[in-house]
């Protein structure tokens, strides 16, 4: 079968692109190296939307972050996503970074961040009152928000379906190869292949080697681990906005900030590593993480409940990197989408549609794209009389699977058959937060594994943590 689009790569950028795609008359699918939508950069990072003040003027990033926040809301609106706009603050502590703060307030300006402006102490400290005394000023900007990043990509992902894409999981590309239509993609073993007019390159830490396959070796990918921790919903101080401390070479700088779900998030730091999967975290890592929050308020690790790490993407350039191949007709590189890139990924998918059409792709509007896709019913938001209506509706909802999120088993059910649907522990977790609270999944994970192994009909042997060879259990010990 020959596509119109093959995109590589199920990140936030790859699953923004599908969904814009399928607002046209195309043959469109998504290869994915992994079991599920996510789980690279676009699940590992702080889950902001950024404002778009960070970004150096002139660059690509700067382009697409401004209108790409705005874009977020309304997409989120569509894809019935939690999102909050909650507000940033960028907090300097002395005088002498006064300077630095003025210029990122005029770089947002240029940058056409609305509502953008320096507050200082007493009015800092009305709006955050935790804050440690030496906080004197801060850049405010009101339009930055947050959101689950992970939730907004599979919501992209159903979404692109439910409008006729096409997506394929455990497709690991390893071979480009030029033909009379197109280009064929080949999986690890060669044995499975598809073909495309056009094939878009959004790999992620990855993209660098999918543009080696297509000889194209002037760019590069410089893999950055940031670290981070995750506070319980009970965390004793939370703040109000997003809270920055100054950006640096290494990037936007360590952030205190409350989750969509309620818990509390702090990090990350910068470091580079030599392996694009190096996600350890490690002791020193997280102590210099939270030195810098406690700069912003007096927090302690005693209501930490996880802590985890991703890798940025980023690139040679220190910018987006959005360009045709330059030896293999067809490709189209979106490389080096770090920090904004989940901020700026529903003009990201616009502004690749732009250049496919550049490129020759022939857009002709899909009358019946539906931009609106419907989340699953939350039992845990609910009120007592809606329960007990869901509860009549379906007996599933009665049986609490997860304790700690209040996740039943219909949600579960549901997330396993919807498009896109889960087939992982991991993946069941990042639909319905299931094993997200504070035990980790000690007490529901076992249960989420049963329920997996009956809905997909398989043996329980046979489920697995973040599919692969991520088996949980290996053989019955007694009938």
């Amino acid at each position: 079968m020959l596509y119109d689009v093959a995109v590589i790569g199920g990140g936030i950028t790859g699953c923004m692109l599908l969904r814009e795609l399928s607002r046209y008359k195309l043959k469109t699918v998504l290869l994915e190296r992994s079991s599920d939508f996510a789980c690279g950069a676009s699940k590992a990072n702080s889950a902001i939307v950024h404002a778009g003040f960070d970004a150096e003027e002139g660059t690509l990033k700067a382009k697409l972050n401004a209108p790409g926040c705005e874009m977020m809301y309304r997409a989120a609106k569509e894809l019935d996503v939690h999102i909050k706009k909650v507000g940033s603050l960028v907090i300097i502590f002395s005088e002498e970074e006064r300077p630095q703060l003025e210029k990122l307030y005029k770089r947002g300006i240029t940058n056409g961040v609305p509502e953008l402006r320096i507050i200082e102490k007493e009015e800092l400290h009305k709006l955050e009152p935790d804050l440690t005394d030496e906080a004197i000023a801060a850049l405010y900007a009101p339009t930055a928000g947050i959101t689950c990043p992970y939730e907004m990509t599979i919501a992209a992902a159903e979404n692109a379906m439910d409008n006729g894409a096409e997506i394929i999981r455990e497709f690991e590309v390893c071979h480009l190869e030029k033909t009379s239509c197109g280009i064929s993609i080949y999986d690890n073993d060669k044995k499975r292949r598809i073909e495309a007019k056009y094939v878009v390159n959004c790999a992620g830490v990855f993209s660098e080697k999918v543009a080696n396959m297509a000889n194209d070796t002037h760019f590069s990918i410089i893999p950055n681990r940031g670290e981070y921790m995750i506070g319980d919903k009970n965390f004793p101080i939370k703040p109000n906005t997003i809270l920055f401390t100054l950006p640096s070479e290494k990037g936007k700088g360590i952030l205190f900030s409350r989750t969509v779900d309620d818990n509390v998030i702090i990090g990350p730091n910068s470091h580079r590593v030599e392996d694009v999967e190096d996600t350890s975290v490690t002791s020193e890592g997280l102590d210099e993480i939270l030195k810098g929050a406690q700069r912003l308020m007096p927090i302690n690790t005693r209501d930490v409940i996880t802590s985890f790490a991703g890798v940025r993407p980023s690139s040679s350039t220190k910018d987006f990197i959005v360009e045709p191949s330059r030896n293999m007709e067809g490709l189209l590189h979106a490389a080096g989408i770090e920090s904004p890139g989940f901020a700026s990924s529903v003009a990201m998918g616009k502004y690749l549609v732009e250049n496919l059409e550049k490129m020759g792709l022939e857009l002709v509007e899909n009358p019946d794209f539906n931009p609106f896709r419907k989340k699953m019913n939350r039992f845990r938001d609910m009120n007592n009389t809606e329960r007990n209506a869901m509860i009549k509706e379906n007996p599933m909802y009665g049986n609490v699977i997860c304790r700690c999120e209040g996740v039943t088993e219909a949600e579960i059910v549901d997330s396993i058959h919807r498009n896109a649907g889960a087939y992982t522990l991991d993946s069941v977790k990042r639909r319905t937060r299931a094993g997200m609270g504070r035990c980790q999944g000690g007490f529901c994970s076992p249960k989420v594994c049963k329920i997996l192994a009956r809905e997909l009909n398989i043996p329980l042997e046979q489920v697995t943590k973040n599919g692969g060879n991520s088996y949980i259990l290996t053989h019955k010990t007694k009938e």
